[in-house]
Protein backbone atom coordinates (compact mmCIF):
# COMPACT_ATOMS: atom_id res chain seq x y z
CA UNK A 1 0.00 0.00 0.00
CA UNK A 2 1.20 3.47 -0.50
CA UNK A 3 2.16 5.27 2.20
CA UNK A 4 -0.20 7.96 3.69
CA UNK A 5 0.80 11.47 4.34
CA UNK A 6 2.34 12.75 8.12
CA UNK A 7 0.32 13.68 10.18
CA UNK A 8 0.84 16.91 12.25
CA UNK A 9 -0.17 17.97 15.65
CA UNK A 10 -3.14 20.66 15.64
CA UNK A 11 -3.49 23.60 17.85
CA UNK A 12 -6.60 26.00 18.17
CA UNK A 13 -4.92 28.82 16.51
CA UNK A 14 -2.03 28.99 13.70
CA UNK A 15 0.29 27.47 15.05
CA UNK A 16 3.91 29.50 15.56
CA UNK A 17 6.29 26.23 15.54
CA UNK A 18 5.04 24.95 11.90
CA UNK A 19 4.95 28.21 9.87
CA UNK A 20 8.72 28.95 10.43
CA UNK A 21 9.33 25.22 8.42
CA UNK A 22 8.46 27.46 5.15
CA UNK A 23 11.71 28.89 3.67
CA UNK A 24 9.79 31.08 0.93
CA UNK A 25 11.75 29.00 -1.87
CA UNK A 26 8.69 29.67 -4.10
CA UNK A 27 7.92 25.60 -5.42
CA UNK A 28 4.83 25.74 -4.45
CA UNK A 29 4.12 28.25 -6.98
CA UNK A 30 3.26 26.95 -9.79
CA UNK A 31 1.24 23.90 -8.24
CA UNK A 32 -1.19 26.33 -6.51
CA UNK A 33 -3.89 26.72 -8.58
CA UNK A 34 -5.45 30.06 -6.75
CA UNK A 35 -1.49 31.40 -7.96
CA UNK A 36 -1.55 30.23 -11.29
CA UNK A 37 -5.08 31.47 -12.21
CA UNK A 38 -4.62 34.92 -10.39
CA UNK A 39 -0.31 35.45 -10.23
CA UNK A 40 -1.00 37.36 -6.89
CA UNK A 41 1.76 36.76 -3.70
CA UNK A 42 -0.84 36.42 -1.46
CA UNK A 43 -2.84 34.08 -3.21
CA UNK A 44 0.05 31.33 -3.35
CA UNK A 45 0.86 29.08 0.04
CA UNK A 46 4.42 31.06 0.49
CA UNK A 47 2.30 34.14 0.65
CA UNK A 48 -0.92 33.05 2.80
CA UNK A 49 1.99 31.78 5.13
CA UNK A 50 3.34 35.17 4.66
CA UNK A 51 -0.14 36.42 6.31
CA UNK A 52 -0.26 33.75 8.85
CA UNK A 53 3.20 35.05 10.16
CA UNK A 54 1.87 38.78 10.00
CA UNK A 55 -1.18 37.97 11.72
CA UNK A 56 0.70 36.30 14.73
CA UNK A 57 3.00 39.39 15.19
CA UNK A 58 -0.32 41.77 15.46
CA UNK A 59 0.79 43.15 12.25
CA UNK A 60 -2.02 42.36 10.46
CA UNK A 61 -6.15 42.12 11.62
CA UNK A 62 -8.24 38.94 10.60
CA UNK A 63 -10.70 40.93 9.15
CA UNK A 64 -9.85 42.40 5.12
CA UNK A 65 -7.10 40.74 3.20
CA UNK A 66 -6.16 38.08 5.80
CA UNK A 67 -9.52 36.68 5.66
CA UNK A 68 -9.94 37.08 1.93
CA UNK A 69 -6.94 35.34 0.77
CA UNK A 70 -6.87 32.07 3.15
CA UNK A 71 -10.51 31.83 2.24
CA UNK A 72 -9.53 31.83 -1.54
CA UNK A 73 -7.18 28.86 -0.90
CA UNK A 74 -9.05 25.19 -2.70
CA UNK A 75 -6.91 23.47 0.48
CA UNK A 76 -6.01 21.44 -2.10
CA UNK A 77 -2.57 20.52 -0.78
CA UNK A 78 -0.53 20.26 -3.96
CA UNK A 79 1.67 22.56 -2.47
CA UNK A 80 2.58 19.93 0.08
CA UNK A 81 3.41 17.55 -2.65
CA UNK A 82 6.25 20.31 -3.86
CA UNK A 83 7.06 21.40 -0.49
CA UNK A 84 11.00 20.28 -0.33
CA UNK A 85 10.75 21.17 3.53
CA UNK A 86 8.01 19.46 4.45
CA UNK A 87 5.40 22.30 5.50
CA UNK A 88 1.64 20.70 6.55
CA UNK A 89 0.19 23.45 4.56
CA UNK A 90 -3.32 21.91 5.35
CA UNK A 91 -3.12 22.56 8.50
CA UNK A 92 -2.32 25.87 8.88
CA UNK A 93 -4.59 26.58 6.80
CA UNK A 94 -7.42 25.31 8.41
CA UNK A 95 -6.38 26.70 11.98
CA UNK A 96 -6.04 30.14 9.98
CA UNK A 97 -9.64 29.50 9.05
CA UNK A 98 -10.61 28.51 12.85
CA UNK A 99 -8.97 32.41 13.32
CA UNK A 100 -11.38 33.47 10.76
CA UNK A 101 -14.26 31.94 11.98
CA UNK A 102 -13.61 32.97 15.55
CA UNK A 103 -12.86 36.84 15.02
CA UNK A 104 -14.68 37.71 11.39
CA UNK A 105 -18.24 39.28 11.89
CA UNK A 106 -20.62 38.35 9.28
CA UNK A 107 -23.86 39.21 8.07
CA UNK A 108 -26.76 37.92 10.14
CA UNK A 109 -28.32 36.10 7.13
CA UNK A 110 -24.61 34.69 6.11
CA UNK A 111 -24.09 33.49 10.06
CA UNK A 112 -27.24 32.29 10.43
CA UNK A 113 -27.13 29.78 7.41
CA UNK A 114 -23.83 28.58 8.14
CA UNK A 115 -24.74 27.89 12.00
CA UNK A 116 -27.64 26.02 10.30
CA UNK A 117 -25.79 23.81 7.31
CA UNK A 118 -22.75 22.94 9.92
CA UNK A 119 -24.23 23.34 12.94
CA UNK A 120 -27.26 21.00 12.29
CA UNK A 121 -27.47 19.56 8.67
CA UNK A 122 -24.19 17.72 8.07
CA UNK A 123 -24.05 16.38 11.78
CA UNK A 124 -27.38 14.61 11.39
CA UNK A 125 -28.03 11.76 9.14
CA UNK A 126 -32.25 12.27 9.80
CA UNK A 127 -31.91 15.27 9.01
CA UNK A 128 -29.82 15.75 5.91
CA UNK A 129 -31.92 13.11 4.59
CA UNK A 130 -35.42 14.79 5.24
CA UNK A 131 -33.41 17.70 3.12
CA UNK A 132 -32.54 15.45 0.44
CA UNK A 133 -36.39 13.87 0.19
CA UNK A 134 -37.13 17.55 -0.27
CA UNK A 135 -34.67 17.91 -3.19
CA UNK A 136 -35.95 14.84 -5.01
CA UNK A 137 -39.53 16.26 -4.76
CA UNK A 138 -38.78 19.71 -6.22
CA UNK A 139 -37.42 17.70 -8.82
CA UNK A 140 -40.38 15.23 -9.27
CA UNK A 141 -42.78 18.19 -9.36
CA UNK A 142 -41.22 19.61 -12.16
CA UNK A 143 -40.34 23.15 -9.84
CA UNK A 144 -36.24 22.95 -11.04
CA UNK A 145 -37.61 22.90 -14.36
CA UNK A 146 -39.51 25.79 -13.83
CA UNK A 147 -37.54 27.56 -11.91
CA UNK A 148 -34.76 27.50 -14.55
CA UNK A 149 -36.97 28.04 -17.44
CA UNK A 150 -38.09 31.12 -15.86
CA UNK A 151 -34.62 32.44 -15.45
CA UNK A 152 -35.52 32.49 -11.40
CA UNK A 153 -31.96 31.61 -10.45
CA UNK A 154 -31.13 35.18 -11.10
CA UNK A 155 -33.58 36.76 -8.69
CA UNK A 156 -31.74 34.62 -5.75
CA UNK A 157 -28.45 35.30 -4.00
CA UNK A 158 -25.94 34.03 -6.26
CA UNK A 159 -24.30 31.21 -3.61
CA UNK A 160 -28.27 29.72 -3.31
CA UNK A 161 -27.96 30.03 -7.19
CA UNK A 162 -24.52 28.66 -7.50
CA UNK A 163 -25.41 25.48 -5.13
CA UNK A 164 -28.85 24.33 -7.28
CA UNK A 165 -27.03 24.64 -10.44
CA UNK A 166 -24.84 22.37 -9.41
CA UNK A 167 -27.06 19.91 -8.06
CA UNK A 168 -27.78 16.48 -9.98
CA UNK A 169 -31.15 14.45 -10.94
CA UNK A 170 -31.59 12.93 -7.63
CA UNK A 171 -34.74 11.13 -9.40
CA UNK A 172 -34.04 7.12 -9.67
CA UNK A 173 -30.50 7.52 -8.20
CA UNK A 174 -29.60 4.28 -5.84
CA UNK A 175 -31.31 4.54 -2.59
CA UNK A 176 -29.10 5.40 0.29
CA UNK A 177 -27.17 2.46 2.01
CA UNK A 178 -28.79 1.90 5.72
CA UNK A 179 -27.06 2.61 8.42
CA UNK A 180 -26.63 -0.37 10.72
CA UNK A 181 -26.87 -2.65 7.55
CA UNK A 182 -24.67 -5.68 7.61
CA UNK A 183 -23.18 -6.95 4.42
CA UNK A 184 -22.19 -11.04 4.06
CA UNK A 185 -19.08 -12.06 1.33
CA UNK A 186 -19.39 -14.10 -1.41
CA UNK A 187 -17.76 -17.39 -0.20
CA UNK A 188 -15.29 -17.53 2.96
CA UNK A 189 -15.23 -14.50 5.00
CA UNK A 190 -11.42 -13.39 4.71
CA UNK A 191 -11.93 -9.23 6.48
CA UNK A 192 -14.39 -8.06 8.13
CA UNK A 193 -14.38 -3.87 7.46
CA UNK A 194 -16.13 -0.98 8.36
CA UNK A 195 -18.00 1.06 5.50
CA UNK A 196 -17.76 5.06 5.71
CA UNK A 197 -21.47 6.14 4.48
CA UNK A 198 -20.38 10.08 4.46
CA UNK A 199 -22.97 12.60 4.04
CA UNK A 200 -22.85 13.51 0.74
CA UNK A 201 -21.75 10.37 -0.71
CA UNK A 202 -24.31 8.57 0.64
CA UNK A 203 -27.63 10.58 -0.52
CA UNK A 204 -26.49 11.76 -3.99
CA UNK A 205 -23.55 8.77 -4.98
CA UNK A 206 -24.95 5.90 -3.06
CA UNK A 207 -24.56 3.54 -6.63
CA UNK A 208 -20.88 3.88 -5.57
CA UNK A 209 -21.42 2.63 -1.81
CA UNK A 210 -23.60 -0.52 -3.57
CA UNK A 211 -20.55 -1.06 -6.40
CA UNK A 212 -18.11 -0.77 -3.47
CA UNK A 213 -20.10 -3.35 -1.28
CA UNK A 214 -20.30 -5.34 -4.03
CA UNK A 215 -16.67 -5.67 -5.35
CA UNK A 216 -15.96 -6.37 -1.34
CA UNK A 217 -17.88 -8.38 -1.46
CA UNK A 218 -16.76 -10.25 -4.31
CA UNK A 219 -13.14 -10.36 -2.77
CA UNK A 220 -14.30 -12.12 1.10
CA UNK A 221 -15.35 -9.17 2.83
CA UNK A 222 -18.38 -8.92 4.98
CA UNK A 223 -19.22 -5.36 5.63
CA UNK A 224 -20.52 -3.46 8.32
CA UNK A 225 -22.28 0.11 7.96
CA UNK A 226 -22.25 1.45 11.49
CA UNK A 227 -25.61 3.31 12.98
CA UNK A 228 -24.29 5.78 14.80
CA UNK A 229 -21.61 7.23 12.39
CA UNK A 230 -21.95 11.02 11.38
CA UNK A 231 -20.68 12.44 8.34
CA UNK A 232 -16.65 12.64 8.77
CA UNK A 233 -16.42 16.11 9.21
CA UNK A 234 -13.60 17.41 6.94
CA UNK A 235 -15.87 20.05 5.61
CA UNK A 236 -16.14 21.72 8.78
CA UNK A 237 -12.47 21.73 9.60
CA UNK A 238 -12.16 23.14 6.15
CA UNK A 239 -14.49 25.84 7.17
CA UNK A 240 -12.63 26.00 10.71
CA UNK A 241 -15.39 25.17 12.61
CA UNK A 242 -13.23 22.50 14.29
CA UNK A 243 -15.17 22.56 18.05
CA UNK A 244 -18.04 20.88 16.17
CA UNK A 245 -15.62 18.51 13.42
CA UNK A 246 -13.96 17.30 16.89
CA UNK A 247 -17.20 16.19 18.15
CA UNK A 248 -18.21 14.83 14.79
CA UNK A 249 -14.59 12.67 15.00
CA UNK A 250 -15.28 11.34 18.56
CA UNK A 251 -19.15 10.19 17.21
CA UNK A 252 -17.27 8.27 14.57
CA UNK A 253 -14.72 6.78 16.51
CA UNK A 254 -16.79 5.28 18.95
CA UNK A 255 -19.28 4.19 16.16
CA UNK A 256 -16.18 1.56 14.80
CA UNK A 257 -15.10 1.07 17.34
CA UNK A 258 -18.07 -0.59 18.54
CA UNK A 259 -18.42 -2.56 14.88
CA UNK A 260 -15.17 -4.63 15.70
CA UNK A 261 -13.85 -4.06 12.31
CA UNK A 262 -10.27 -4.71 10.92
CA UNK A 263 -10.56 -2.06 8.43
CA UNK A 264 -12.37 1.53 7.84
CA UNK A 265 -13.40 1.46 4.89
CA UNK A 266 -13.83 5.08 2.90
CA UNK A 267 -14.36 5.88 -1.49
CA UNK A 268 -14.29 9.46 -0.89
CA UNK A 269 -11.19 11.12 -0.90
CA UNK A 270 -11.85 14.09 1.09
CA UNK A 271 -13.25 12.51 3.76
CA UNK A 272 -10.56 9.64 3.82
CA UNK A 273 -8.29 12.38 3.97
CA UNK A 274 -9.69 13.88 7.16
CA UNK A 275 -10.40 10.51 8.79
CA UNK A 276 -6.52 9.75 8.34
CA UNK A 277 -6.11 12.89 10.25
CA UNK A 278 -8.52 12.67 13.28
CA UNK A 279 -5.06 11.80 15.15
CA UNK A 280 -3.78 15.45 14.51
CA UNK A 281 -7.60 17.21 15.28
CA UNK A 282 -7.88 15.05 18.29
CA UNK A 283 -4.37 15.13 19.66
CA UNK A 284 -4.88 17.49 22.76
CA UNK A 285 -7.79 15.57 23.44
CA UNK A 286 -7.09 13.39 27.11
CA UNK A 287 -9.61 10.76 26.77
CA UNK A 288 -9.66 10.55 22.18
CA UNK A 289 -6.16 11.26 21.58
CA UNK A 290 -4.66 7.72 21.53
CA UNK A 291 -8.20 6.50 20.06
CA UNK A 292 -8.34 8.95 17.34
CA UNK A 293 -4.64 7.55 16.63
CA UNK A 294 -5.58 3.66 16.16
CA UNK A 295 -8.91 4.61 14.42
CA UNK A 296 -6.56 6.87 11.75
CA UNK A 297 -4.22 4.04 11.55
CA UNK A 298 -7.45 1.30 10.44
CA UNK A 299 -8.65 4.01 7.25
CA UNK A 300 -7.96 2.74 4.14
CA UNK A 301 -9.29 4.32 1.09
CA UNK A 302 -10.87 1.42 -0.97
CA UNK A 303 -8.19 1.66 -3.82
CA UNK A 304 -5.59 1.17 -1.33
CA UNK A 305 -7.25 -1.66 -0.19
CA UNK A 306 -7.67 -3.91 -2.99
CA UNK A 307 -4.40 -3.13 -4.20
CA UNK A 308 -3.25 -4.57 -1.10
CA UNK A 309 -4.96 -7.83 -1.29
CA UNK A 310 -3.07 -10.81 -1.76
CA UNK A 311 -4.73 -11.51 -4.90
CA UNK A 312 -7.46 -9.32 -6.33
CA UNK A 313 -10.77 -11.76 -7.87
CA UNK A 314 -10.12 -11.13 -11.47
CA UNK A 315 -12.69 -8.86 -13.23
CA UNK A 316 -14.90 -9.88 -16.30
CA UNK A 317 -13.84 -7.47 -19.77
CA UNK A 318 -14.70 -4.27 -19.97
CA UNK A 319 -14.20 -2.29 -23.66
CA UNK A 320 -13.84 1.21 -22.71
CA UNK A 321 -11.32 4.19 -22.85
CA UNK A 322 -10.71 5.57 -18.98
CA UNK A 323 -8.87 8.98 -18.00
CA UNK A 324 -7.82 9.13 -14.67
CA UNK A 325 -7.84 11.78 -12.36
CA UNK A 326 -6.15 12.41 -9.32
CA UNK A 327 -8.49 13.45 -6.71
CA UNK A 328 -6.28 16.34 -4.73
CA UNK A 329 -6.95 14.38 -1.35
CA UNK A 330 -6.30 11.20 -2.43
CA UNK A 331 -3.25 12.21 -4.16
CA UNK A 332 -1.89 15.13 -2.13
CA UNK A 333 -2.97 14.10 1.17
CA UNK A 334 -2.87 10.43 1.75
CA UNK A 335 -0.46 9.75 -0.99
CA UNK A 336 -2.58 7.71 -3.05
CA UNK A 337 -1.60 7.75 -6.73
CA UNK A 338 -0.91 4.15 -8.12
CA UNK A 339 -3.30 2.35 -6.51
CA UNK A 340 -6.70 3.46 -8.41
CA UNK A 341 -4.45 3.22 -11.79
CA UNK A 342 -3.60 -0.26 -10.95
CA UNK A 343 -7.11 -1.80 -10.18
CA UNK A 344 -8.20 0.20 -13.56
CA UNK A 345 -5.25 -1.68 -15.38
CA UNK A 346 -6.52 -5.25 -14.38
CA UNK A 347 -9.27 -4.76 -15.97
CA UNK A 348 -9.07 -6.83 -19.89
CA UNK A 349 -10.43 -4.72 -22.60
CA UNK A 350 -10.02 -1.11 -20.36
CA UNK A 351 -7.40 1.13 -22.16
CA UNK A 352 -6.26 3.80 -19.29
CA UNK A 353 -5.23 7.17 -20.80
CA UNK A 354 -3.34 9.54 -18.93
CA UNK A 355 -4.24 13.28 -18.59
CA UNK A 356 -1.57 15.81 -19.14
CA UNK A 357 -1.55 17.61 -15.63
CA UNK A 358 -4.02 14.45 -13.70
CA UNK A 359 -2.78 15.96 -10.15
CA UNK A 360 -4.10 19.62 -10.46
CA UNK A 361 -7.81 20.69 -8.99
CA UNK A 362 -10.62 20.47 -11.14
CA UNK A 363 -12.05 23.62 -8.52
CA UNK A 364 -14.56 21.53 -6.75
CA UNK A 365 -12.94 21.72 -3.20
CA UNK A 366 -15.58 20.85 -0.82
CA UNK A 367 -17.65 23.74 -1.10
CA UNK A 368 -15.37 25.79 -2.47
CA UNK A 369 -17.19 26.31 -6.26
CA UNK A 370 -20.41 27.65 -4.12
CA UNK A 371 -18.11 30.27 -2.12
CA UNK A 372 -15.94 31.63 -5.01
CA UNK A 373 -18.19 30.46 -8.13
CA UNK A 374 -15.93 32.26 -10.47
CA UNK A 375 -12.90 31.05 -9.70
CA UNK A 376 -13.89 27.62 -9.57
CA UNK A 377 -15.30 27.84 -12.45
CA UNK A 378 -12.15 29.35 -14.07
CA UNK A 379 -9.68 26.93 -12.45
CA UNK A 380 -12.73 23.40 -14.03
CA UNK A 381 -12.35 25.23 -17.51
CA UNK A 382 -8.50 23.94 -17.27
CA UNK A 383 -9.21 20.85 -16.33
CA UNK A 384 -12.39 20.33 -19.17
CA UNK A 385 -10.11 21.28 -21.49
CA UNK A 386 -7.06 18.57 -20.73
CA UNK A 387 -10.14 16.26 -20.81
CA UNK A 388 -10.99 16.74 -24.17
CA UNK A 389 -7.70 17.12 -25.31
CA UNK A 390 -6.83 13.25 -24.31
CA UNK A 391 -10.54 12.39 -25.36
CA UNK A 392 -11.82 9.79 -23.17
CA UNK A 393 -14.91 8.03 -23.26
CA UNK A 394 -14.89 8.36 -19.61
CA UNK A 395 -13.07 9.79 -16.52
CA UNK A 396 -12.54 7.72 -13.46
CA UNK A 397 -11.91 10.30 -9.94
CA UNK A 398 -12.64 9.35 -6.49
CA UNK A 399 -13.92 12.12 -4.89
CA UNK A 400 -17.55 13.01 -4.45
CA UNK A 401 -17.33 17.01 -5.61
CA UNK A 402 -14.94 16.07 -8.35
CA UNK A 403 -17.50 13.73 -9.98
CA UNK A 404 -20.11 16.64 -9.29
CA UNK A 405 -17.57 19.10 -10.69
CA UNK A 406 -16.40 17.65 -13.55
CA UNK A 407 -19.40 16.41 -14.67
CA UNK A 408 -21.08 19.90 -14.80
CA UNK A 409 -17.70 21.51 -16.71
CA UNK A 410 -18.65 18.70 -19.41
CA UNK A 411 -22.03 19.63 -19.69
CA UNK A 412 -21.30 23.26 -20.18
CA UNK A 413 -19.10 22.25 -22.58
CA UNK A 414 -21.14 20.13 -24.38
CA UNK A 415 -18.91 16.86 -23.99
CA UNK A 416 -21.99 14.85 -21.62
CA UNK A 417 -21.61 11.98 -23.84
CA UNK A 418 -17.90 11.48 -21.56
CA UNK A 419 -19.48 9.32 -18.61
CA UNK A 420 -17.52 10.48 -15.12
CA UNK A 421 -17.23 7.96 -12.92
CA UNK A 422 -16.11 6.27 -9.46
CA UNK A 423 -13.12 3.81 -9.91
CA UNK A 424 -15.17 1.15 -8.20
CA UNK A 425 -17.88 1.63 -10.32
CA UNK A 426 -15.87 0.61 -13.70
CA UNK A 427 -13.99 -2.09 -11.46
CA UNK A 428 -17.55 -3.51 -10.60
CA UNK A 429 -19.30 -3.06 -13.90
CA UNK A 430 -16.16 -4.97 -15.13
CA UNK A 431 -17.02 -7.61 -12.21
CA UNK A 432 -20.95 -7.69 -13.28
CA UNK A 433 -19.83 -7.87 -17.24
CA UNK A 434 -18.31 -11.98 -16.53
CA UNK A 435 -21.69 -12.77 -15.41
CA UNK A 436 -23.08 -11.64 -18.98
CA UNK A 437 -20.36 -13.74 -20.95
CA UNK A 438 -18.88 -12.75 -23.94
CA UNK A 439 -17.58 -9.55 -22.97
CA UNK A 440 -20.91 -8.19 -22.87
CA UNK A 441 -21.72 -5.11 -20.30
CA UNK A 442 -24.58 -5.40 -18.27
CA UNK A 443 -27.27 -2.66 -18.63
Amino acid sequence: MESPAHPHPAGSTVAADLTPQCVHCGLCLQACPTYIELGKEADSPRGRIYLMQARQRGRLPVAGSFAEHISACLDCRACESACPSGVPYGELVEQAREVVEQQLKRPFLVDALRRYVFGWVFPSPRILRIHFHLLRLYQRLGLQALVRGLAALKLIPARLAGMERLLPDLRGRAAPVELGAIFKSNGATRFRVGLVAGCVMNEIFAGIHHATIRVLQRNGCEIVVPSSQVCCAALHAHAGITATAQEMAKRNIQAFEQASVSAVIVNAAGCGAKLKEYGALLAHDPEFSSRARSFSQKVVDISEFLDGLPALSPPGRLELRVAYDDPCHLLHAQRIGQAPRRLLQQIPGLELLELQYPDQCCGSAGIYNITHPELSMRILERKVEDIKQCGPAAVATGNPGCLLQIGQGLRMADLSHIQVMHPLEILDRAYRSESFGNGRNPD
